[in-house]
């Protein structure tokens, strides 16, 4: 799923309030925190990461590969926190603009 630009805009508005309910620590992308992740996102669709790692690069590449284990779109990553979204088919919560 490719998202436009004005999908990862309402995204974004949507996102501002909440706060990161998954944080990756310094033990890194543990089999526990993708279990938590993948639950996180079924039942809410829109969420907040934490990444702890101290290496910008190394943040990037956290979120990249939690992206691609979990079939999630990356909507934004600002300093330690990124934004991830992945719709669900069986009960779809957030409406996405018709862009």
């Amino acid at each position: 799923m490719n998202l436009t630009d004005a999908q990862r805009r309402h995204l974004r508005s949507l996102a501002h309030p909440r706060k990161p309910i998954v944080t990756i620590g310094r033990n890194g992308l543990t089999d526990a925190v993708l279990a938590e992740l993948e639950q996180a996102l079924t039942h809410h669709e829109l969420v907040k990461i934490k990444v702890n790692i101290g290496d910008r690069e190394a943040r990037n590449g956290a979120v990249e590969e939690l992206c691609e284990r979990t079939g999630a779109e990356r909507v934004q990553r600002i300093g330690y926190v990124a934004t991830l979204f992945r719709r669900n088919p069986d009960d779809p919560k957030v409406a996405l603009d018709p862009a």
